[in-house]
């Protein structure tokens, strides 16, 4: 992946920002930009073996799924569960990330953050993943929005070096976090870092509280690693309050699918796509395959 070099001028790197998706190493469009079907191990609520989840997803037509890490679960068990079924791990989420930010002004509450990170980058290499979700930073009471920036910036930068290592990629997801709700400011705050191996793992569903997913993909362009599946509602938020606004199905909620699609197309993103949706037994996992695959085919 390409990376622009550090841009000083704050007016020119928030309109570069925009520009670099255009120009930064655009590919060709390609035909359908969601190509590999995954979910959240969590997701899998039925009482099954490591084994026996591995093989029922696969079954049910997932490509992949994604763990937690740093995880309870022998990776010996997750190895065989993989090597039998062909189930992909295409990446791991980081486990510690809410609880202990990287934005947290106590350094040893960021350090229990960083050594998840490190852990998760090891274990996603050894999975064959290629990305570790990590949530930036949080913005709250007591944490200032430019702490926020300053310290969550400077922790990713120290883990540069076990990512470069490992090849595993830092993919930074857009959550309710208070933090990096601009696309333009989540572009800068990447190039900012400026390493190919750091980027986005685009939550479609979370940007539909307060924007559109398909300017925010415009805006990262080739900055984004993976991305994330789920819907939401915005009169369900009206009605029923913030969050009822996730209580509603795949494709029926207020996320243009063949528009996204066709914004991720144009900036030439052909990969992974993980539910991060309520999960359930066999049935209800079903029924979210069935939807992913009507939202990779929309047009």
């Amino acid at each position: 992946m390409q990376r622009r070099t550090f841009i000083k001028n704050t007016a020119v790197m928030a309109s570069a920002a925009v520009i670099g998706a255009d120009n930064i190493g655009r590919a060709a469009p390609v035909v359908q930009p969601l190509i590999k079907k995954s979910l959240k191990y969590g997701m899998v609520t039925e009482n099954l073996s490591v084994m026996d989840k591995f093989k029922m997803l696969k079954d049910l037509g997932f490509d992949g799924v994604e763990l937690d890490s740093p995880n309870d679960i022998d990776p010996k068990e997750i190895l065989a569960a993989r090597d039998k079924t062909g189930l992909e791990l295409p990446g791991v989420v980081n486990s510690a990330h809410w609880k202990s930010p990287l934005s947290s002004a106590d350094p040893k509450v960021r350090e229990v953050c960083s050594k998840a990170m490190e852990k998760a980058l090891y274990d996603c290499k050894l999975y064959g993943g290629t990305t570790v979700l990590l949530v930036p930073g949080v913005v709250n009471e007591g944490t200032s929005y430019k702490d926020a920036y300053v310290r969550s910036q400077a922790e990713i930068r120290k883990l540069i070096p076990v990512a470069e290592k490992t090849g595993i990629k830092i993919a930074l997801e857009n959550v309710w976090n208070n933090f990096l709700i601009s696309p333009l400011e989540a572009a800068r705050y990447v190039d900012e870092i400026n390493h190919p191996l750091v980027g986005w793992y685009f939550d479609v569903g979370n940007i539909l509280r307060y924007g559109w997913p398909e300017h925010w993909i415009e805006a990262l362009g080739k900055r984004i690693m993976k991305i994330d599946i789920k819907e939401f509602s915005r009169k369900k938020q009206q009605d029923e309050g913030l969050w009822k606004g996730f209580n509603v199905e795949l494709l029926e909620g207020d996320c243009n699918w063949p528009v996204v699609n066709k914004a991720l197309a144009n900036i030439g993103y052909s990969g992974w796509a993980s539910a991060e949706v309520p999960g359930g037994d066999r049935k209800r996992l079903e029924v979210i395959s069935q939807k992913m695959d009507g939202i990779f085919k929309a047009v």
